[in-house]
């Protein structure tokens, strides 16, 4: 990695770092916000948090292509401005259709970010360093999330509207700080933000099509699907509503679930990292898949075993830390492996391309998850084992559509962008491209 390629990397961490600490000053108290706080009521709270989701699905479609067109800076730039605007008219939002407004804008503006930003991490690096990199990013913005959160907590009064105003704004500041520190980015051979854009041969020469006809890449996606289905789409839906359903565990202990998997992602991930950089990506996902079923578990025993409240109580618990274990397992491993099956001309496609899928996913998880996880305990578990063993069997499926070295970078002899021995089936192999 040259000196320049590492300024723009540490710029672009710090800056993805003080954004998820922004979100989290918001995001575990918009509910109670909207609801209680504004008094606009449980119905307009849950039309707030499905409209948040469905402005990411709106506008993913056509992230990837002006990313590859226009380049990640000037979209990152767009979205931390959308996204400032969102939070900051969400903060005094006093009626349904300021709310709704509000949170489309701050739901489109933060999904756009995130293809952004893993983009400019994928120009960043090289395969031998990116599995580091997403780590990294992975760690610091759990890390944000955190603080955030606990910060928020400290300041927030549900008797004081303008105390939900402050997280938003601070929210707002922090997305203002991201565009800023984008906006001083120097990409690699990059001069300023408006060249920081692919031009002649790097330009986009294809799109879904092309997407589509990838085995490696629509694998990956199903995957991704299930991963997220499985883990993310049930945390604050049916895993939630079994814990305190089935096992009868107060709704505080889910907090102290919650920061425990944020606990165990942030002290294992650079454990974890050493220990998984070295191997192939397929088989370390695989382990995910058989981790996250044992997890489901003991959740089940948690709600479906005979022991004592307490016994219980450490069962969920323990069900999050698994789910952080795995989740930091994953880091360093499926979000580089997008970017390094991407043509040259299409890594903001691809990145876009899984983060709706992402989305969708956690669109579908707590639709299903939810009602069962209320009601229908066994089946539930016993559903959510499958899923999880069906990461392991898909994984394993993918590891045999990866070259050797997108499914161990370690082998790469020098820095060097891999993509061209994974392009779609519909392009022709060419020879390695020098570096941007």
């Amino acid at each position: 990695m040259t000196r320049e390629m590492g300024a723009a990397l540490r710029r672009i961490q710090t800056g993805s770092a003080l954004s998820a600490f922004g979100l989290g000053f918001t995001v575990p108290y918009l509910y109670v916000y909207v609801a209680q706080v504004r008094d606009l009521g449980a119905g307009t709270a849950g039309v707030v948090l499905a409209v948040f989701a469905m402005a990411a699905l709106a506008v993913l479609p056509f992230t990837g292509r002006a990313i590859d067109r226009r380049g990640p800076l000037p979209v990152l730039i767009a979205a931390s401005a959308a996204a400032a605007a969102g939070a900051a008219a969400l903060g005094v939002a006093s009626s349904v259709t300021t709310a709704v407004l509000s949170a489309a804008v701050l739901g489109a503006g933060t999904a756009v970010m995130q293809p952004a930003l893993a983009t400019m991490l994928v120009w960043c690096s090289s395969p031998t360093t990116r599995t580091r990199a997403f780590a990294m990013q992975f760690f610091l913005q759990n890390l944000g999330l955190g603080i955030g959160g606990l910060v928020g907590g400290q300041l927030v009064d549900v008797d004081r509207p303008s105390s939900f105003t402050l997280l938003f704004l601070i929210e707002a500041a922090m997305f203002v700080v991201l565009g800023v520190v984008a906006a001083t980015v120097r990409m690699p051979h990059s001069p300023s933000v408006t060249d920081a854009r692919p031009t002649g041969e790097a330009a986009p020469k294809a799109g879904l099509q092309t997407l589509l006809s990838h085995k490696a890449m629509v694998q990956l996606c199903v995957l991704g699907f299930v991963i997220f289905f499985a883990c993310y789409g049930q945390f604050e839906s049916g895993l939630a509503a079994y814990g305190t359903e089935a096992a009868g565990i107060a709704p505080s202990t889910l907090g102290v679930a919650l920061a425990a998997n944020t606990a165990v992602i942030v002290a294992a991930q650079f454990v974890v990292l050493r220990l998984v950089e070295r191997r192939r990506r397929s088989r370390v996902i695989a382990w995910v898949g058989l981790i996250w079923a044992v997890a489901w578990i003991v959740a089940g025993y948690a709600g479906l075993g005979h022991g004592s409240r307490t016994m219980a109580t450490a069962a969920m618990i323990s069900t999050y830390a698994l789910f952080g274990l795995g989740e930091a397992m994953l880091s360093p491993t499926v979000a580089p492996l997008v970017a390094d099956l991407a043509p040259d001309s299409m890594v903001g496609q691809y990145n876009s391309a899984f983060a709706l899928v992402k989305q969708l996913a956690l669109a579908v998880g707590p639709a299903v998850g939810g009602p069962m996880g209320a009601s229908l305990h066994g089946p539930y578990i016993v559903t959510f084992v499958l899923f999880s063993l069906g990461i392991t069997a898909l994984a394993l499926k993918l590891g045999r559509q990866l070259t050797p070295v997108q499914d161990k970078p370690s082998l790469a002899a020098a820095p060097s962008r891999v993509v061209a021995v994974s392009l779609p089936e519909s392009e022709p192999v060419t020879a390695p491209a020098a570096a941007h």
